[in-house]
């Protein structure tokens, strides 16, 4: 482990108790081969890229993933924890949630299940694609060389379909379940730490509504809400003896529709999608939601109008009666950061490249590279600042990186500080002309 580049000693030393020793030293390799390669997330093209100079038989690096003991949520919470330490030592910790479907090809795959896709699904058509469902938690990070927050993936979950419970005698869980349950989980490892998280219309459950609620002191939801839900005020005080069943809600109030109808909006000028700034209309009001057998959970939900017409008028809400239009409106907007994240792993990472199919590998491989796309960020803020100039690429308008840009430069700088040193190459590579070796590594770390 000593030729591990320094830059990225601190990110390995907070995975490493997940790993005993021989499996770390494989894993960190795989790392580093996998942000160097291009194509296929595949072990056997990760070890390609490298050649002979991979230590040991390959056969020891499929089964890294297939049968060595190490634990997936110890990675995970080493993985966060150095982010909040890192970049977000104080105040609230923003996290934002979503579902994404990677296809994967075979009969034999486990967990495989037939998922609708919402790239290319429309109100009047419904697309479907074989592979696995994964729900997804991500941290929130403003990095200083960046116009808007990056979403970096912690906490990864399979869903699995009903027709798949169903088989395997198993009790189905929605993805807003599950979601429920990466937030218990990213609460119990912070326990001193308040936490924001936003997710889009298929969080916005009266169940995650009400788990916020009873862990209002440590958690706030944000999420859309419905034009028609239905409001109500909170039960009655009851004095003295009371006469049978006690009211579970008080008078039906307007729904959010009919209040908009009556009021007259304010103007804002909020952050929103994209990193920019937009002028929006609001009408902001307090209710308690109610479900039959489920009670009431008092919210703030926020209209919004797109004073420019580009967005449709949509709907917000919140389990935090503190906050603002202002608020709620800037968290949800930030919630598009990881449908970025998703795009950019698809085309940088190879999302949905991977071919494992034994329930180990399945349940391994994937998490690895939500996480990959965390770890390439991290170690780029880690770079010295010529190392994070020297790959950038650069046009009229274009002021801050892109992930493109971060993963190219890691690359180079892996190539030069660890591939060429750990095969003793290093010194063969700095005789080269000197534009030779810029068209070398402009070859080898291409983005795509």
């Amino acid at each position: 482990m000593h030729s591990i580049p320094k830059a990225a000693r601190p990110v390995i030393e907070k995975l490493a108790p997940a790993f005993t020793r021989p499996t770390l030293i494989r894993f960190t390799f795989l790392l580093f081969a996998a942000i160097l390669t291009t194509g296929q997330r595949t072990v056997t093209n990760v070890l390609r890229t490298l050649g002979r100079a991979v230590p040991g038989h390959p056969s020891s690096y499929h089964r890294v993933f297939s049968r060595r003991r190490w634990c997936c949520w110890k990675s995970a919470r080493g993985l966060a924890t150095f982010i909040i330490d890192r970049w977000l030592p104080q105040g609230p910790v923003t996290l934002v949630g979503d579902d994404t479907v990677d296809e994967h090809r075979g009969k034999t795959v486990y967990g495989k299940g037939r998922h609708r896709d919402a790239i290319r699904s429309t109100h009047s058509y419904t697309a479907y694609r074989w592979g696995h469902k994964w729900v997804v938690l991500a941290i929130l990070v403003q990095f200083p060389f960046a116009a808007r927050p990056w979403a970096l993936p912690v906490l990864v979950a399979l869903y699995r379909s009903p027709e798949w419970n169903k088989t395997h005698q198993r009790r189905h869980k929605t993805p807003a379940e599950l979601m429920r349950q990466l937030l218990a989980v990213f609460s119990h490892w912070f326990p001193r730490r308040k936490l924001v998280f936003a997710g889009d219309g298929s969080f916005a459950t009266h169940p995650l509504a009400s788990f916020a609620h009873r862990h209002r002191k440590r958690l706030d939801l944000v999420s859309l809400f419905y034009a028609d839900a239905n409001l109500y005020a909170p039960p009655p005080v009851v004095r003295g003896r009371p006469i049978g069943r006690p009211r579970k809600k008080g008078a039906k109030q307007p729904s959010p529709m009919e209040v908009v109808a009556k009021s007259r909006p304010r103007r804002l000028n909020v952050a929103w999608y994209g990193g920019g700034r937009r002028d929006v209309a609001v009408v902001t009001a307090t209710g308690h939601w109610y479900k039959g057998g489920a009670g009431l959970v008092p919210v703030r939900w926020v209209f919004v109008h797109d004073c420019t017409g580009t967005h449709r008028d949509q709907y917000f809400f919140t389990t935090n009666l503190g906050m603002t239009p202002t608020q709620i409106i800037e968290t949800y907007t930030g919630r598009w950061s990881i449908e970025t994240t998703f795009q950019e792993m698809r085309a940088h990472l190879g999302l949905e490249t991977t071919r494992g199919r034994t329930e180990n590998t399945v349940l391994r491989v994937a998490p690895c590279l939500f996480g990959l796309y965390s770890v390439v960020a991290l170690l780029y803020a880690q770079l010295p600042a010529r190392w994070r100039r020297s790959f950038s690429v650069h046009w009229p308008g274009k002021n801050h990186a892109a992930f493109s840009d971060a993963i190219s430069a890691v690359r180079r700088w892996l190539w030069v500080e660890w591939a060429f040193v750990t095969h003793g190459q290093d010194d063969t590579f700095t005789k080269l002309p000197q534009p030779f070796r810029e068209l070398l590594l402009f070859a080898l770390a291409q983005a795509a």
